[in-house]
C-alpha cells in the first residue's frame, strides 16, 4: 500500500513540473511526503543536510560559475564570441553546421545554455538571416549547439556523476578517485558524437525543407540585419578557456609535476588571468566571482540537493529496491529506462537536469548490479537529459533562441527534433 501510494506521489511530482512549479520546492516537498508515509521523516532530512556539505560538487560547481560571472564581467566571453563568428559571414549553406559547431565550442567555455544562446545567438542569428537561411533554422542551429557544456569541468552533471562514482567505489580493489577531468575524457567521444548528430541533422533538415535560400522579407536587404561589431580582441577571448587547457594538460602530462591542479584553482587562476589581461577593477571582479559562487549554490546545487530529498523518500517508500530488483531480472530495459526517461522529462518539463539527478541519485549508484558503470549510466541520463531540453518548446535556451530569431518556439523544435531523437538512440545504444 505504502510503494501504491508513493507513485500517486510521483505521479504528482511529475504532473507538478510539467505545469512550471518550481523544481526544488516540487522535489523537495515530494520526498518529504514520501518519508513521512514511511513514518521516517529525518529520512529526507538527513539527506538535505547530507547533500549540502558535499565538497567535491560545491568546489566544482561554484567555482565554476564563480569563473563564468568573472567572464561576464570583463566581457571576455563576448570577444570569444566575436573572435569565432568572425570569418563565418561568406559560408553560405555551410553557415549552419558551422553555426551548431562554434556554438557547440562556445558552450564549453559558457556552461549556461540559455547564457551562451544569447551571446552567440545576438550574433549568429542575424546572420544566417542575411544569408537567407530560414529564421527558424537560424534559431535551432544555435539551439543544437547548446549541449557543448558536457565537454567543461563546470558542467554540474559531471562533478555529481564523478562524486558519486568516488562515493560508490571507495574501498573497491583497484579503487582509483575520478576527477572531474577525467569523467570529461570518459564520455568526450560519446558527447562530440552527439553535437556531430545535431549538426549534420539540422543541415539535411534545411536541403530537405529548401530552407537555406529563403526570400528576406520585403524592405530586407541581404545582411542588413547585421548590425557592425566592436572588433574581437584576441587576448581577451583566449581566457575563458584557460582553466580547461590547465585541468587537460594537468591531466594528460606530468608538466605540473607534483602540483595538483583542481577545478577551484583552475577556475581562479583563470580569473587572475582575465583580471591581468584586461585591467578591470579588481574589487569589482572579486565581488563578481563570488556573487557567481552564491547564486551557483542556490541555483545548481539546490537542485541537486532537492533531488536528494526526493530520493531518499524514495528509497524509504521502497520504490528503489523494487525498480533495483525489476531492472536487475531485466537489465536491458536499464538502457533506455536510463535514457528515455530523462529524455522525455526534459521535453514536457524544459529541463532535463531534475529527472537526471534524481535518476542518478537513486538508480545510478547500483549500476554495477545492471551491468552498467556509474560514469556510463550516470552520463547517458545526463547527457539524454539535455537531448530533451533541446526540442522543448518550454525550454528558456529555446524561447531565447525563438525570440531572436523572430520565430515560433515550436517551429524551432520541428527542425531540432530528428537530431535530438537520432543523438538519444546513439547514447542509449553505444554508450550502453
Amino acid at each position: 500500500m505504502l510503494q501504491i501510494i508513493s507513485l500517486v506521489v510521483v505521479a504528482i511530482t511529475i504532473y507538478l513540473l510539467i505545469k512550471q512549479y518550481e523544481t526544488r520546492m516540487v522535489l523537495i516537498g515530494s520526498g518529504l511526503v514520501m518519508c513521512l508515509l514511511a513514518l521516517t521523516p529525518m529520512a529526507g532530512l538527513d539527506a538535505f543536510s547530507e547533500r549540502m556539505t558535499s565538497g567535491s560538487l560545491i568546489q566544482a560547481i561554484c567555482a565554476s560559475m564563480g569563473f563564468a560571472y568573472v567572464m561576464k564581467y570583463t566581457e571576455c566571453d563576448t570577444h570569444l564570441v566575436r573572435t569565432l563568428t568572425g570569418m563565418m559571414s561568406r559560408m553560405g549553406f555551410f553557415l549552419i553546421p558551422m553555426t551548431v559547431v562554434v556554438t557547440y565550442f562556445i558552450n564549453i567555455a559558457i556552461p549556461s545554455a540559455a547564457g551562451c544562446a544569447a551571446a552567440v545567438g545576438a550574433t549568429l542569428i542575424p546572420l544566417l538571416i542575411g544569408a537567407r537561411i530560414h529564421p527558424a533554422i537560424a534559431g535551432a542551429a544555435v539551439l543544437s549547439g547548446t549541449i557543448g557544456s558536457f565537454l567543461s569541468p563546470g558542467m554540474s552533471h559531471n562533478a555529481f556523476v564523478s562524486n558519486l562514482y568516488n562515493e560508490v567505489m571507495v574501498g573497491t580493489e583497484g579503487f582509483t578517485k575520478m576527477e572531474v577531468i577525467d569523467l570529461i575524457k570518459h564520455h568526450a567521444p560519446t558527447s562530440i558524437a552527439v553535437g556531430v548528430i545535431g549538426a549534420v541533422s539540422l543541415s539535411i533538415v534545411a536541403l530537405v525543407r529548401k530552407e537555406f535560400r529563403v526570400e528576406l522579407a520585403e524592405g530586407v536587404e541581404q545582411g542588413a540585419e547585421v548590425k557592425e561589431k566592436p572588433k574581437a580582441n584576441y587576448l581577451y577571448a583566449t581566457a575563458p578557456f584557460v582553466p580547461l587547457v590547465l585541468l587537460l594538460i594537468a591531466g594528460l602530462t606530468n608538466w605540473f609535476g607534483a602540483v595538483k591542479i583542481t577545478v577551484p584553482s583552475a577556475m581562479v587562476i583563470g580569473a587572475i588571468y582575465a583580471l591581468v589581461i584586461t585591467r578591470c577593477n579588481p574589487t569589482t571582479m572579486t565581488k563578481q566571482f563570488f556573487s557567481g559562487m552564491g547564486n551557483a549554490y542556490g541555483d545548481v546545487l539546490g537542485i541537486i540537493i532537492a533531488a536528494a530529498v526526493f530520493a531518499a523518500g524514495l528509497k524509504v517508500s521502497g520504490l528503489i529496491d523494487s525498480f533495483i530488483f525489476f531492472l536487475t531480472n531485466h537489465p536491458e530495459l536499464a538502457r533506455w529506462g536510463g535514457t528515455i526517461g530523462p529524455f522525455l522529462m526534459g521535453i514536457i518539463t524544459g529541463s532535463g537536469d531534475a529527472a537526471a539527478l534524481a535518476f542518478n541519485e537513486t538508480v545510478t549508484r547500483h549500476a554495477a548490479d545492471l551491468g552498467y558503470t556509474i560514469p556510463d549510466l550516470g552520463m547517458a541520463a545526463a547527457i539524454a537529459g539535455a537531448l530533451g531540453r533541446t526540442m522543448s518548446p518550454i525550454a528558456g535556451v529555446t524561447i531565447v533562441c525563438a525570440g531572436l530569431a523572430a520565430a515560433n518556439p515550436v517551429e524551432l523544435i520541428k527542425r531540432t527534433a530528428p537530431g535530438m531523437l537520432i543523438a538519444v538512440c546513439f547514447v542509449a545504444l553505444f554508450m550502453l
